[in-house]
This record gives C-alpha cells, sequence and structure tokens, in this order.
C-alpha cells in the first residue's frame, strides 16, 4: 500500500513546489525578516541570559550546547507549519488542490509537492539560523555546512508528518492536538535544552523515537565538528521514518481527496 502511494509521483510535483516558491517570493518582505528574529532573540534570552546561570554542558558552554538546537526546532517548525496550516488553507479554503487537479497533476503529485516544498522551507529556516548563530560565533568547523542537507532532509520527515496530521483532521482547530501531542513533546524532551542522558528511561525511549533527537544528535556534532560514524545511524533513522510517514500522508491524502 505505502510503496504504490510514492510510485504514482510524477515529475510534475515539482510544478505544485514551483508555485508555492513563487507565493513566497511575492511575500518576502514579510516572510524572511521573522526567521532572521527569532534565532537572535533566543540566543540572547536562553544562551546568553540563562546561559549566565548554567555550567558547561558535555564539555561546551551552554549556549553553545542550545545553538545547533535552534537551527533543529526551527527546521520542525516550518516544515511542519507549512504542510499543516498552509497546506489545509490551500485545500480547504483557498481550494487550490482543486484547481490543479483539473490540471495532468494527479493526486500525488499534488501532495509530494506540497511535501517537498515544507521540506524547502525547513532548509530556509535551518540556513537561516546557521547564518546566525555563525554571527554570534557559535559554529566551531566546517562540518556546519552539513547543517544545509540535513535540514532539508529532516525537512521532509517533518513535513511529512504534519501532512498526515492535515489528512485526517476535519476543522483547523483541531491542529491543537498534534501541537499537544507531537510537536510540543518533541520540542521538550529531544535534547536541546538539556542531555536526554538524565531523563528517566522511560522518557528516553520515548525521545528515541523522536526525529528531531536525531536531527539534533546530528547538527549538534557538525556544528561544534565532532561528527561519528554512529550519526549515520540517526541519518538512516530519520530516512526511515521519512519513507514511512510520506507514503502513509499521500494514501490517506488521496483517501480524503477523493470522497
Amino acid at each position: 500500500m505505502s510503496i504504490l502511494a510514492m510510485t504514482k509521483v510524477t515529475s510534475r510535483t515539482v510544478h505544485v513546489w514551483q508555485r508555492n516558491g513563487n507565493v513566497l517570493m511575492a511575500l518576502w518582505k514579510t516572510e524572511l525578516l521573522p526567521p532572521f528574529l527569532e534565532p537572535i532573540m533566543n540566543i540572547l534570552a536562553l544562551g546568553i541570559g540563562l546561559g549566565r546561570f548554567v555550567q558547561d554542558v558535555q564539555g561546551v558552554p551552554y549556549i553553545q550546547f542550545i545553538a545547533p538546537g535552534f537551527i533543529c526546532s526551527s527546521v520542525m517548525f516550518s516544515s511542519s507549519f507549512e504542510c499543516m496550516f498552509g497546506s489545509f488553507v490551500r485545500m480547504t479554503y483557498q481550494r487550490t488542490y482543486d484547481a490543479i487537479l483539473a490540471t495532468p497533476l494527479n493526486i500525488e503529485d499534488v501532495i509530494m509537492g506540497e511535501m517537498l516544498w515544507g521540506a524547502t522551507r525547513g532548509l530556509v529556516s535551518g540556513v537561516v539560523v546557521l547564518i546566525v548563530i555563525t554571527a554570534f560565533g557559535l559554529t566551531q568547523s566546517p562540518w556546519a555546512l552539513l547543517v544545509l542537507p540535513m535540514s532539508l532532509y529532516a525537512g521532509l520527515t517533518f513535513a511529512a508528518g504534519a501532512m498526515f496530521a492535515t489528512s485526517v483532521i476535519q476543522s483547523i482547530d483541531q491542529f491543537n492536538y498534534y501541537f499537544a501531542l507531537g510537536i510540543t513533546p518533541m520540542f521538550l524532551i529531544s535534547g536541546i535544552f538539556f542531555p536526554l542522558e538524565g531523563l528517566p528511561q522511560a522518557v528516553q525511549i520515548a525521545a528515541w523515537f523522536s526525529p528531531l533527537t536525531h536531527l539534533v544528535r546530528v547538527v549538534r556534532a557538525v556544528v561544534l565538528g565532532a561528527p561519528e560514524w554512529g550519526h549515520l545511524l540517526d541519518v538512516a533513522w530519520l530516512g526511515v521514518a521519512s519513507f514511512v510517514l510520506v507514503n502513509v500522508a499521500l494514501w490517506l491524502m488521496r483517501r480524503r481527496l477523493i470522497v
């Protein structure tokens, strides 16, 4: 079932991605400024402010420990927002999907294009935060450039998870459940603000299943210049999660749109 869903995607999906990109470029003045302001405020408040009262974590100053996590959370929020609120509005209120489906594109093309665009928004956010933390002198190695492909790679995972939520909710208010039960727990227990080793064993197990945990591990390692071969397992886990979520989202969205 899930494998067949992905095989129905054609090269025409790029037109959906392009359409969303054109909309962003038309609104770039209001779309690009907030992503720069948020990480600056996070670094000032949590990194410099709170960091004055926190000892070094895993051998590095607290501000350097949490800065890579800001990249990861920004990727998660941007990708998720785009394929939740953005996709739901285009599907339900603007009827954009109905208009696109009147062309040669099929349902899988439309939904895959949406998820690829969500991943692209994650990449843009990752790049912006990387620029900000580099300006603050918080990157330690050229390995930090690997943040770019990791942001796009993990962004697809979060976009697919958000599209899964979009496929099952009936009103835009119901996204509160996905935030309360999905996004917020990942944000809090994925190792952004403190090492996971200090958490109860049950919470550590739950955190291991979070895509954000694996993204944080890889991004922190490359930003601090200390990647290890073991991080390839984190990359592989994100790939498996992305494959499953993408196919499930494609299948469920087809069921929803053909009703």
